[in-house]
């Protein structure tokens, strides 16, 4: 299935015109003494408040009308924290009350421009939520039951240091794990493990993008790209709607200053996307096939030379290509070129339009728009394709594959490898790494795992790999996030396996309800984080901060601790951290406290502003400069502004030549590449992502020879490109080497007669996963998750729209309604993962109000089902005994829900699909889908954990472990990244382990 707009190319047609209408405005503007906003959004917003007004900014009251009534405003920058794009928001505080009134964009962000989502207005909601949770709430009964009492923060932190403190002196320390989400910092809480010399972080990048990441990382050595799209003249997305809300609102920004300038957008997406309604081409290929198109234009352009030979001769690793698999011939580059020529040559139109259902025609349109755009192609993937299938790590490696041919990376227009548009600067103290290894988020099935393998954790918990002394969730909700939640809530409810959760979260969700403590942290507004994202050719960093605190520090007021100025006992996750190290080493004998003491009071504890306050003023070029000019502190400048542009323009690092200094007593190595023998770094105080590790001689990489003179070169092993990954290759994969064509779990010839492919990994792009909870705004827009179906199947099996469809996975079903739609592809259904919220039937209450408002015990009044949940044996039973409905609370606007649905999750009937090399759950699933059978009810959710078991065992078994395939006898490549990087000698395999047989 395909559509297309315009195959001939952009119709440029009143271009001109719009272009000269443009001109003529900012002239009448400048006429008239205005000017475009002079921060670095570098837009025209005539009516946004100018910085030097934000201390006192006047509106009319619009609900007033027809009364003139003023309202005082303070403008206090911050950042959004309902996706990762970090936008910049600007908090409307009244002056009078000190109470925020409304979040609006911040126009000096460079990154976002001033403009924002409709998740950033949305914070609000999350601030004045009714149903948040106010105060520390310590469980009474067994886990699950819905008991708590109101606790004091002292009596929570020192029963979790004390718990943390015996873990690691009696040498328990992969007892201790930390749980994030979206962690929406730069490194801070790696950090804070590292201090207590645990190997504990755990993220959930494994549900989310660990697949792309790993296509970019063995291409790389980084993990992320960073599309200029602004300057593109093609853009080619394969996308679950990334650019239109999923992820990145400022590229979307840049797509469509890019569509108006007059380029091509292409976008591969089974389903209709928001993206791909504004695309030139739309393709719409069966699930998984589409490394099979991306294949068929690489083969295009290598067989019409319609690649840059000269780009490819001089940062393709294709030398260490042929020493590896051609010895014998010349070790030529016009023989790789040969090579390359036979190496795809069954990658044809017609064979991806066999694989995949897209037409010959339009694939060939979309590969001569692919030829034309030499260095002007930028691309991006994410979730979609790359998050849905086995193998499907290779989608990013094949789509980067296009821009290494045409040699668009790091060009203007093109793409970049993303760390060189991100900014980490180096904080005030900075711990050794730990030296433990955690087998529970690392196991040795899995050594090129790009991330930890989160989602297996209860599985592995269950079959006595370990268990957890403390376990922390933060950001995260995995009992309704990840896949076979019931096997998750089976773990987390044996204390055997568990000793303490702790949930931190502003709102209750459903893997708090099975906590042992519920800690209320701050919403976005309400914390402290920096950040810096790829969002365009250029560096920039942001600050997150609690806006009421900003705004009673403006008025010249004294605040020590958040918790002062946040609602009820509301803290921040810092100050949090900070504390609980603290007790976890009071007296400074383990080591710990040192990292959260002051520099300028030795002894005291380390505050917020010292920490932000010494990264400003050591850690980012350009800043310190820019607060003088303005007589500010640096620390003073971010909490005035929330961002810093560092850099533009950063252009192709790799191509850059090292200088004369860093290439002392410096030595060659195989194929180009130079080494300095000492393993450190010197420079500035700041840590550049994508740095190449020293090897295993103790050398570190400072470039790479490149027609005699040294480059800065990519942080791979060979310095290159790498066409060809050895570590694939030596690491027991050597047929997936290249980029290539992994068929998907869910490729027709895997299907049984009469089954479809389920699609879950979208969302609709106004909400915002878990954290969306109880956003009025969003929920109003968006509550419910129908089950995308196309017409011609709708037919088939006699459904009409609303009808009830049991959607049959293979430990499960779960019910709800059909929604009939040409924006998907026949055979496929789909289902957003945003909704499905629910929360236990509890006929027990608080014995300590905990909340501001009414929508229940336990739950987020706006969005969540009341539900049963019961087991029998292995099989568990989910039925819905109640919707939403209108409730009192502090709000009033909860006594006007006019909506009863809140949709289905569908997630608990997923089984675990853990692709063996990067480690990402592969989300599509085989499905059976047939009108609802008598005595279902929309809702409806059945699980068979026993087989979740087996599924998880069958793709267990699909692994090449490191204890039989690992090269030198490590865990795992050391040169590969990882969020919380242990020291060298944890990565030795011990010599037992070395010879034992795989646990597969």
């Amino acid at each position: 299935m395909d559509a297309k707009r315009d195959t001939a190319g952009p119709d440029t047609t009143g271009l001109e015109e719009i272009g000269a209408r443009v001109s003529a405005a900012r002239a009448a503007t400048q006429a008239r003494g205005e000017t475009f906003y002079p921060g670095p959004s570098r837009v025209h917003l005539a009516a946004f408040p100018p910085k030097e007004r934000w201390d006192d900014w006047v509106e009319l009251d619009s609900r007033a009308w027809p009364r003139r009534a003023e309202r005082r405003y303070m403008l206090v920058p911050t950042t959004c924290f309902n996706c990762e794009s970090a936008c910049g928001l600007l908090a409307y505080v009244d002056r009078d009350t000190l109470q925020v009134r409304k979040f609006e964009g911040n126009p000096e962000h460079p990154g976002s421009r001033g403009r924002n989502c409709a998740k950033g207005p949305a914070t609000l909601n999350q601030v004045t939520d009714p149903d948040r949770i106010l105060a520390p709430l310590k469980r009474v009964g067994a886990r699950g039951e819905g008991r708590w009492t109101q606790v004091g923060w002292d009596e929570a932190l020192d029963d979790i240091a004390a718990r943390i403190r015996a873990a690691i002196t009696d040498g328990r320390p992969e007892e201790v794990m930390y749980h994030v989400g979206r962690p929406g910092e730069d490194g801070f809480t790696e950090r804070v493990l590292a201090s207590w010399g645990v190997d504990g972080h755990n993220s959930h990048t494994n549900v989310c993008s660990s697949g792309a990441r790993a296509g970019y990382h063995f291409w790389t050595g980084i993990d992320r790209p960073s599309p200029d799209h602004a300057n593109a003249d093609v853009i080619l997305l394969i996308s679950s709607h990334l650019e239109a809300g999923h992820y990145f609102n400022p590229h979307a920004q840049r797509v469509m200053d890019a569509k108006a300038r007059g380029a091509t957008l292409i976008v591969f997406d089974t389903r209709l996307s928001n993206t791909a309604t504004h695309a030139d081409h739309w393709l719409a290929p069966h699930p998984g096939s589409e490394p099979a198109i991306l294949l068929a234009i690489a083969h295009h352009l290598i067989q019409s030379g319609g690649y840059d030979g000269e780009f490819v001769r001089r940062w393709w690793n294709w030398a260490e290509y042929l020493a590896a698999e051609h010895p014998d011939g010349e070790q030529t580059f016009e023989r790789f070129e040969e090579i390359l020529r036979d190496l795809y040559q069954e990658y044809t139109f017609a064979f991806a339009a066999a694989e995949s259902g897209v037409s010959e025609a339009v694939i060939a349109q979309v590969a001569a728009a692919v030829a034309r755009a030499g260095t002007r192609l930028s691309t991006h993937s994410w979730r979609s394709a790359a998050a849905g299938n086995l193998g499907g790590w290779q989608v990013a490696r094949c789509l980067f594959l296009l821009n290494c041919l045409t040699g668009a990376v790091a060009t203007e227009g093109g793409t970049y490898p993303n760390a060189w548009n991100k900014f980490v600067p180096r904080p005030i103290h900075t711990p050794d790494p730990p030296h433990t290894w955690n087998e529970l988020t690392w196991p040795l099935e899995y050594p090129l795992a790009l991330n930890e393998l989160s989602f297996l954790l209860p599985h592995f918990l269950k079959e006595g790999r370990g268990r957890l002394a403390v376990y922390f969730t933060r950001v995260y909700n995995p009992v309704w996030t990840n896949p076979d939640g019931m096997t998750w809530v089976e773990a987390l409810t044996d204390p055997e396996l568990v000793g303490l959760h702790v949930a931190m979260t502003p709102v209750w969700n459903e893997t708090a309800y099975f906590a042992d403590y519920v800690l209320p942290m701050g919403v976005g507004a309400e914390r402290h984080d920096l950040h810096s994202y790829e969002q365009y050719d250029g560096q920039w960093i942001g600050f997150r901060q609690p806006v009421l605190r900003a705004a009673r520090e403006r008025l010249g007021e004294k605040v020590t601790d958040t918790r002062q100025v946040n609602p009820g006992e509301v803290w921040e996750e810092n100050e949090f951290w900070i504390d609980l190290s603290w007790r976890i080493d009071p007296d400074g004998a383990l080591g710990v406290r040192r990292h959260y003491e002051s520099r300028a009071h030795p002894g005291e504890k380390l505050t917020v502003d010292e920490y932000y306050g010494h990264i400003f003023e050591h850690s980012v070029p350009g800043l310190p400069q820019a607060a003088a000019a303005q007589g500010l502190t640096p620390l003073e400048y971010m909490r005035r502004y929330g961002a810093f542009e560092i850099s533009s323009g950063v252009g192709p690092v790799f191509a850059q030549e090292v200088p004369p200094e860093e290439l002392k007593d410096a030595v060659d190595g195989r194929f180009g590449r130079v080494y300095s023998p000492t393993s450190t770094p010197a420079g500035p105080n700041v840590v550049p992502v994508g740095t190449p590790e020293p090897d295993d001689q103790g050398r570190r990489p400072v470039g790479v020879r490149v027609d005699g003179t040294v480059r800065r070169g990519f942080p791979t092993p060979s310095g290159r490109l790498e066409f060809y990954s050895r570590t694939l290759a030596d690491w027991g994969w050597h047929e997936h080497a290249l980029p290539g064509y992994v068929r998907s779990h869910v490729h027709p010839s895997a299907l049984e007669p009469g089954q479809m492919v389920l699609i879950s990994t979208f969302r609709l792009p106004v909400q915002i996963h878990t954290r969306g909870g109880n956003a009025k705004w969003l929920n109003e827009l968006a509550h419910t998750n129908p089950l995308w179906i196309h017409p011609r199947d709708a037919d088939r099996l006699g459904l009409g729209a609303g009808d009830l469809v049991r959607v049959e996975t293979a430990i499960g079903y779960f019910v709800l309604k059909a929604w009939v739609t040409e924006g998907i592809r026949p055979g496929v259904v789909a289902c957003s993962h945003h909704m499905g919220r629910w929360k236990l039937a509890h006929e027990t209450s608080h014995e300590a109000p905990n909340t501001a408002g009414g929508g229940g015990v336990e739950g987020a009044g706006q969005v969540m089902a009341t539900v049963d949940l019961a087991k029998t044996d292995d099989r568990w039973a989910m039925t819905r005994r109640a919707g939403v409905a209108p409730y009192d609370s502090a709000d009033l606007d909860t006594r006007r829900i006019w909506w009863s649905d809140v949709g289905v999750h569908q997630n608990l009937t997923f089984p675990v699909h853990p692709d063996p090399i990067s480690g990402q759950h592969c989300w599509h699933q085989a499905v059976r889908v047939r009108p609802a059978e008598p005595g279902d009810a929309y809702g409806d959710i059945a699980v068979d954990t026993r087989k979740a078991q087996q599924v998880y065992r069958e793709w267990l078994a699909m692994t090449r472990d490191a204890q039989r395939h690992s090269p030198d006898g490590t865990r795992r490549p050391y040169w590969l990244m990882r969020p919380l990087k242990p020291t060298r000698d944890t990565y030795r395999l011990a010599e037992e382990a070395a010879s034992d047989a795989p646990r597969t």
